[in-house]
């Protein structure tokens, strides 16, 4: 009966992509997990959740991430409400930038691929910036959340100059790697299939246009009638938010958006900086971002506060009114941190029932060596999609992989990369991630239309990413 502890998660995303109620799936699937983990009572099992709730905030972490999900609210109520982008908008179009549609998808993954030094900040910044040229153009929302999903995890694990990295290289360390681990995690982003596959594959989309399955029936509706979301839907970031209107002193200035952006990733920098002790691969992510836009915000307010910011002289608005619209942003994204709490307690759940290790028992290591890289690959693909956690298939799989990698003689660089794939790929493509999530908060988008248009992206990819592993173990 150890099988009975991969439930959860499967009842939980198989829940969300049939009635399209993620919320309800998510707790369906929660109380399963704690129900099993008690002992078999309901009862039970529903304080048992409930206290799994409360123990998501002591995590320092989660409640970083928790916090910076509420503040991105603000943040984005505050520059459109400046008339920011609206101004980025007409100082592109000045320059011949998104233009057509073409060049708002390129713009779109040119701008993913310069922001690596966060995932959820990558999100965040492709979704502001494009969302307005991907709505005038008749893209749907569906396709902006690909782009800002596409380019957050594969990306920022390809650069790994980021808290990405410190983890990874903290994990290779503790097998005993200290002084090659940097080697070690260089020569193995270049075997990392998913996410090279990930980023060529989007970049091909922008520059042909080609679509298939739901994205392609999505692309169609909002040719065809206008509608950027289907009928129904329900968008990850409250109506009244997207269509903010910019306040009538505002004077669309470009910079009202670019310059908490830029202090935004600039304090990302320096967060990773400082908590990292002078080595940024050393700092951590969660408290970085959480710096960083509280940063963004506080930058914004006083920018908008000084005179001269608003049309003829006048300052742009008050602090009263920037706090307002800060309050009013961050209630507008309650659904969606209330969606990362409940993926956040569902991935204690599991790792409570231990599912990675009796994943891996199952799998077993009883096949011939070459076949080893695709292995790690799918079991990977499996646990962080399933948790929603490409860190957790991370620590789950290196310590497993690397010596098994030096006990059979394997390359190292490879079995590293086949653990980073499979982690790039849950991160990627499941509905419990919290990058997915954020997709589809910054794209304002149906979080599992977002998901079911993406799906059949990231499965293709990810059987062109065993084919790959599986000649890589023949040759290497």
């Amino acid at each position: 009966m150890d099988w009975i502890v991969l439930l959860p998660p499967i009842l939980a995303i198989g829940l969300a992509l049939w009635t399209k109620e993620v919320y309800l799936s998510l707790l369906a699937g929660l109380w399963l997990g704690t129900t099993i983990l008690v002992g078999g009572n309901p009862l039970m099992g529903m304080r048992e959740l409930i206290d799994q709730l409360v123990a998501v905030f002591e995590d320092p972490s989660n409640t970083r991430i928790l916090l910076f999900s509420l503040l991105v609210g603000g943040l984005i109520a505050l520059v459109q409400a400046s008339g920011g982008v609206n101004g980025f908008i007409e100082w592109a179009s000045s320059r011949g930038w998104g233009q057509t549609k073409r060049g708002a998808e390129l713009l779109a993954w040119m701008i993913g691929m310069v922001i690596f030094v966060e995932s959820s900040i990558t999100c965040l910044i492709v979704g502001a910036v494009n969302r307005p040229l991907f709505d005038r153009l008749k893209i749907p929302r569906e396709k902006l959340a690909f782009y800002c999903d596409s380019t957050s995890a594969p990306v920022c694990m390809s650069i790994p100059l980021n808290g990405w990295g410190a983890f990874v290289l903290g994990l290779i360390a503790a097998q005993g790697v200290t002084d090659g681990a940097v080697g070690l995690l260089a020569s193995s982003l270049v075997l990392n299939f998913y996410a090279i596959f990930a980023i060529v594959f989007s970049l091909v989309l922008a520059l042909t246009g080609w679509s298939f399955g739901g994205m392609k029936r999505a692309e169609m509706r909002a040719l065809e009638t206008g509608a950027l979301i289907r009928d129904g839907a329900v968008p990850l970031v409250a109506a009244e938010i997207v269509e903010l209107e910019p306040v009538p002193t505002s004077g669309s200035k470009a910079r009202h958006l670019i310059v908490p952006i830029l202090v935004m990733v600039g304090t990302i920098f320096f967060g990773l900086y400082v908590t990292g002790e002078g080595v940024i691969m050393q700092g951590s992510g969660s408290t970085s971002v959480l710096w960083a836009v509280i940063a963004a915000v506080g930058i914004a307010m006083v920018m908008y506060a000084l005179p001269g910011s608003g049309k003829d002289g006048a300052a742009l608005m008050n602090p009263r009114d920037s706090m307002a619209l800060v309050l009013k942003g961050s209630g507008g994204l309650i659904g969606m941190v209330v969606l990362v709490a409940l993926a956040f307690a569902l991935g204690q759940v599991s790792r409570a029932l231990e599912m990675g290790p009796y994943i891996i028992s199952v799998v077993g290591t009883e096949w011939p060596t070459w076949w080893l890289p695709a292995l790690i690959f799918i079991v990977g693909s499996f646990i962080s999609f399933t948790l929603g956690s490409s860190w957790t298939g991370f620590a789950i799989l290196i310590p497993i992989a690397l010596p098994l990698a030096e006990g059979l003689g394997l390359s190292m660089p490879l079995m590293l990369g086949a653990v980073l794939a499979g982690g790039v790929f849950g991160d990627h493509a499941s509905p419990l991630s919290d990058t997915s999530l954020i997709a589809s908060m910054s794209a304002a988008s149906d979080h599992v239309d977002h998901i079911n248009t993406q799906l059949p992206y990231a499965l293709s990819l990810a059987g062109c990413t065993v084919v790959a592993f599986l000649i890589a173990g023949l040759v290497m």
